[in-house]
């Protein structure tokens, strides 16, 4: 059995391989939701929920995330804060972990993080998964059916 050479990918994983950072086109890159978790139990992260603010009311919301809508509701319009409200949310040298619904929005307002000079990451998942094959959504992946911390009003 041969051992692999020392410069080998496999005998020296990067950074973001060891983490679980799947890399990504216009930001740091997708994490898991517990690779996030992780990120903010350590302090290493800010998580920038970017549900609406009626989503994280009445679908449940992450205890000490930052709400901060990509979109506003009603008519789904960009929300003219959100670069203010990131680049005030987010302290430098800080990751800001991203999270919508599904996984989606949160690419968006990554990449623009990204071109605000943030480190940002999409929390793949989101925080209620992708929907069933009966369209509901909270039984395929997400930051809820993965145990982690949430609550709901």
């Amino acid at each position: 059995m041969t051992q692999p050479e020392s410069n080998s990918p496999s005998a020296h994983p990067s950074a973001q391989e060891r983490f679980g950072v799947r890399p990504a086109a216009g930001y740091a890159g997708d994490v898991t939701p517990e690779q996030a978790a992780q990120w903010l139990t350590s302090g290493e992260g800010v998580l920038v929920d970017v549900r609406t603010d009626a989503e994280r009311e009445w679908v449940g919301y992450v205890p000490g995330a930052v709400g901060l809508a990509w979109k506003q509701w009603p008519g789904m319009a960009l929300n003219s804060g959100f670069d203010e409200g990131v680049r005030a949310s987010v302290p430098a040298g800080k990751k800001a972990l991203m999270l919508c619904r599904s996984g989606v929005r949160s690419i968006a307002a990554a990449r623009r993080a990204t071109e605000l000079g943030i480190e940002a990451y999409n929390i793949l998942e989101g925080f209620e998964g992708d929907a069933d094959e009966e369209g509901h959504r909270g039984r395929k992946g997400g930051w809820r059916l993965r145990g982690l911390p949430w609550k709901q009003n």
